[in-house]
């Protein structure tokens, strides 16, 4: 009879798991449904509404029109519920709570859908705010603080191996993506009423494709306008260059320079070395050992002094390259004994000198766009070659210079067999590739000169051989 009563128990517990599991499904093919249609669709709406209604949840969380924050300010008591929701959490041995699984999907689809799912056509000023608004939310579901992913900061939330176990892997490479869809609500509402807004434009979070924006539309902007643009600019330079100038620090450590006396000062004293070279002063009688000389170590690290001339594509494929190198030659102009030129190029050339040590500046001077000629921009640099052996030539372009590609290989292998030591670069970016003329790379490579293209630790590590 005992084992009857068990096994009718167990069958109505299995049964009760299948009904919660089936009622979270119906919630997560209606936000399927709408992240990639965003026509009803009406079974799977009245489902959800008979799921969400049934576990005491407001019917408001199936709106997509409703801000996380106006649901937040009816019900108060959900606000703690989105805190932490989808951060990750110990899997610990007990059962699961299937009924809080059905909860915790109604209330992750509302702020998965609210981000999302942002449409097309134009997008007003309410409701870039509330999209903000709302991205905040998802970084505090995800167990961050608003604006933390967007910025690229991002730790993977409360712990690890959580309920989900791949999404402390996922979270870092949520950030990128939040600020590539903020930057296109910013493009679709029309950058410079954003800009024109202070409380807007403070809100914006800096992004390659934001600058790429600003960038692009400077000249088109003024007042209040211009001076947000600016601000924003220089907070993804300060950012971008607080990393770089990290792994600069860590690669550019000369070798010793033998050639300068040691400092003779006690902490630089060489005990041993001064032992082993007065040995022979050694007095057994007196058991006393008599020092002559001392030695001291060398600390001296070798600054060889070095030119980097740098030269930058500045047409619309290479933004995001053309801003690392910029602040990454600004990063070296600092250095001791290292004499940094900037050139700038699309179908006439810049020389951005003057302006090395400031790259707010220099990429206020740039002017996105355009085609290129590659040609014009040598015979600039050319010039600014003194001592061949001495001098490193970054050429960062995706070289695709059609009828011009030639000449400009031409002017490049000149330059390397001079004995300047010539790095050409495809790419620069944080992360992604770009394409290269397959033209230039097979020349590049018989050369005994490949295209760097990838992360910019690679730069950093050729120029750190160079330069050290």
């Amino acid at each position: 009879m005992t084992e009857s009563i068990d096994e009718l128990t167990a069958s109505q517990r299995n049964s009760q798991d299948n009904s919660q599991e089936n009622r979270r499904q119906a919630l997560y093919w209606r936000l399927l449904a709408r992240l990639f249609d965003p026509e009803e669709q009406p079974s799977l709406e009245s489902a959800s509404l008979a799921v969400v209604e049934d576990i005491g949840l407001p019917a408001g969380l199936l709106d997509p029109g409703t801000s996380v924050d106006s649901i937040v300010q009816r019900h108060p008591a959900l606000a703690e519920e989105f805190d932490g929701l989808m951060a990750p959490e110990p899997l610990g041995d007990s059962e699961r709570d299937r009924a809080a699984d059905v909860r915790r999907a109604a209330l992750a689809a509302k702020v998965l859908l609210n981000v999302f799912a942002t449409g097309s056509g134009t997008v007003s000023a309410k409701q870039l705010s509330r999209w903000q608004s709302d991205a905040g939310w998802l970084e505090k579901a995800l167990g961050c603080r608003p604006g933390e992913l967007r910025g690229g900061k991002g730790s993977g939330g409360k712990g690890s191996g959580g309920r989900t176990p791949d999404l402390g892997t996922l979270i870092p490479a949520i950030g990128p993506q939040l600020g590539e869809l903020e930057a296109d609500l910013v493009k679709r509402m029309r950058l410079r009423e954003v800009l024109a807004n202070p409380t807007l434009a403070a809100q914006l979070t800096p992004s390659m494709s934001l600058i790429e924006q600003l960038l692009r539309d400077k000249h088109n902007l003024s007042g209040v306008a211009l001076a947000n643009a600016k601000s924003l600019i220089r907070r993804f330079v300060d950012e971008v260059a607080e990393v770089l100038r990290t792994q600069v620090a860590k690669a550019t450590v000369g070798e010793l320079d033998r050639s300068v006396p040691p400092k003779r000062v006690f902490r630089n004293l060489d005990l041993d070395r001064t032992i082993w070279k007065n040995l022979t002063n050694w007095s057994p009688e007196e058991e006393r050992l008599y020092v002559d000389r001392l030695y001291y170590r060398h600390t001296v690290r070798k600054t060889t002094p070095n030119r980097l001339i740098v030269v930058v594509d500045q047409s619309g494929s290479m933004v995001d390259s053309m801003v690392n190198c910029t602040i990454l030659a600004s990063i070296f102009a600092g250095l001791p004994k290292v004499d940094v030129h900037l050139i700038a190029y699309d179908t006439r050339a810049i020389d951005l000198t003057p302006w090395v040590n400031d790259p707010f500046e220099t990429l206020l001077r740039t002017n996105l766009g355009g085609g290129n000629d590659g040609p014009i921009a040598m015979a600039m640099a050319r010039p600014k070659i003194a001592e061949p052996k001495n001098t490193v030539m970054v050429w960062i372009s995706d070289f695709y210079e059609f009828d011009r590609s030639q000449p400009l290989f031409e002017g490049i292998e000149a330059v390397h067999r001079s004995g300047v030591k010539f790095i050409p670069v495809g790419s620069v970016t944080s992360s992604g590739r770009q394409e290269v003329n397959p033209w230039f790379r097979e020349r590049f490579k018989a050369l005994g000169t490949p295209v760097i293209s990838g992360h910019i630790s690679k730069l950093v590590n050729e120029l750190k051989t160079f330069l050290a």
